[in-house]
């Protein structure tokens, strides 16, 4: 008798189910990527200061962050495939109110509801290749689905960069239509809409309070130097939005079906790992959106050529994935995020010391070490946040962490874009590189800063 081996290859029954998961993940990967280098190019269009232009990836992501703790329960409610197909619907479409906008409001309110999609796209789709795929076949799937994610991030700067400069900024946004015309089809022809028999109340209450103090922290900061909104009212809705988080701990502390139950940070690590994750994420978060904007506005550099100057940063990355587990499994996870924290936050600071005659290969391997040392980082605090948790609340745990994710860095860009425009207002237009550096400088003093919280972690914590 032989034993059934642990991993198997994908059978072809499953194949279109992972291709059409995978549109979603493409889809998302590379919204999140194709719009930096367009930002100047858009801002231009709408007659707006480029340097204001860091709402429209705020706008996306705060709103993803948000309505993450509703897909799970909308897919268990309504089924995977309605759930799934609904939010290729509502992508598609804001995409599409995105490419025909006329002005800068507009064109937030579709981002607003393009995330809406995107926070249901890729948890729906992990579950619907987690329910209806065998599991010893779901690791097969799952490293199918990676290379998707994966061409997001990878073509995202570069092809932003020449359809910006070759066609017009709308066809960052025109480009998901055909994508999400695709997907609804394949939706409805091969994913079944299987639902859960006995489903939960939905925490609305909960939802309510993490959704004032998500919005309420990130907008409070990301207005603070606005002209447009004062600084009393700034203050009012970062105050509000900390009691709103407050009020959340209190809620899930007391009630037996709140979203996120509180038992999750009794574990140390896991709690740890969620306050490292928070902050350790604001700096290298706000690059991909600080960087480009400073090629372009301070550099002068053109947009293809900003993209393609973004490319090693992937390339970096996807060099980080095979070394990361013997790194760990030597020193480490405390003495490695101790180290690597500090490394990551550096690396932040070095781009101050970058100007327009930094020759090229010097900038692409700068952007490739830091690609490195940021993928390294992300891994190894994601797998020590969840490592530890019981079965029973790694669901729970993983949404919540994906929801810090993404809260993280909406609050890393609406502070980089704040701190931007208190130091262009005080060195003025003529020296706006050197607001650019000063805002770098402090973005990789808070990253090295936050080597203490993980300093907090037991010495013995192997992988």
């Amino acid at each position: 008798m032989t034993d059934t081996p642990v991993h198997q290859k994908l059978q072809p029954q499953f194949l279109l189910l992972v291709f059409l998961v995978s549109i979603g993940f493409f889809m998302q990967g590379l919204d999140t990527t194709i719009i930096n280098t367009a930002l100047p190019t858009i801002a231009k269009d709408l007659n707006e200061d480029p340097l204001r232009m860091h709402g429209l990836i705020i706008s996306y992501v705060l709103s993803v962050a948000v309505c993450i703790p509703l897909s799970g329960w909308l897919a268990d409610r309504f089924g995977i495939r309605n759930t799934f197909f609904a939010a290729i619907v509502i992508f598609t479409f804001a995409s599409l109110g995105c490419a025909l906008s006329h002005s800068f409001y507009s064109l937030i309110s579709f981002r607003v509801i393009q995330g809406i999609g995107g926070a249901l796209l890729m948890p729906v789709g992990r579950l619907a290749m987690l329910r209806l795929i065998p599991r010893e076949q779901f690791l097969s799937a799952m490293s199918i689905m990676s290379l998707a994610g994966l061409l997001g991030p990878l073509t995202g700067p570069i092809l932003g960069g020449w359809l910006v400069e070759y066609m017009s900024w709308h066809w960052i946004f025109l480009i998901n239509v055909p994508m999400g015309l695709l997907g609804m089809f394949m939706a409805f022809k091969i994913m079944p809409n299987r639902t859960e028999s006995n489903v939960k109340k939905f925490d609305l209450s909960g939802f309510i309070l993490l959704m004032i103090a998500m919005a309420g922290m990130a907008l409070g900061i990301e207005n603070m130097a606005s002209h447009e909104v004062s600084g009393t009212l700034s203050i009012g809705l970062f105050i509000s939005g900390f009691i709103a988080a407050f009020l959340y701990a209190w809620h899930a502390h007391h009630h037996t079906n709140a979203l996120f139950q509180s038992k999750l940070f009794k574990n140390r690590i896991y709690a740890i790992g969620i306050v490292g994750n928070l902050f350790a994420r604001f700096g290298a978060n706000a690059i991909p959106f600080i960087v480009p904007l400073m090629l372009q506005v301070a550099f002068h550099m053109e947009p293809l050529m900003t993209g393609i100057m973004m490319t090693p940063v992937v390339l970096g990355s996807l060099f980080s994935k095979p070394i990361i587990r013997p790194i760990i499994q030597q020193v480490g996870y405390r003495r490695f995020l101790l180290l690597n924290t500090i490394l990551v936050g550096a690396c932040i600071a070095s781009f101050a010391l970058t100007t327009a005659d930094t020759p090229f290969w010097l900038r692409a391997l700068h952007f490739f070490i830091f690609g490195v040392l940021n993928s390294l980082q992300f891994v190894s605090m994601n797998t020590l946040t969840l490592k530890d948790l019981p079965q029973q609340d790694a669901s729970s745990g993983n949404s919540f962490l994906s929801m810090i994710m993404m809260l993280s860095m909406s609050i890393g860009i609406a502070f980089a874009g704040t701190l931007l425009n208190i130091f262009t207002a005080h060195f003025g237009q003529a020296h706006i590189t050197q607001a650019f550096h000063t805002t770098l400088m402090i973005l990789g003093s808070i990253n090295i800063i936050t080597a203490w919280i993980f300093y907090q972690l037991p010495k013995d914590q192997q992988i």
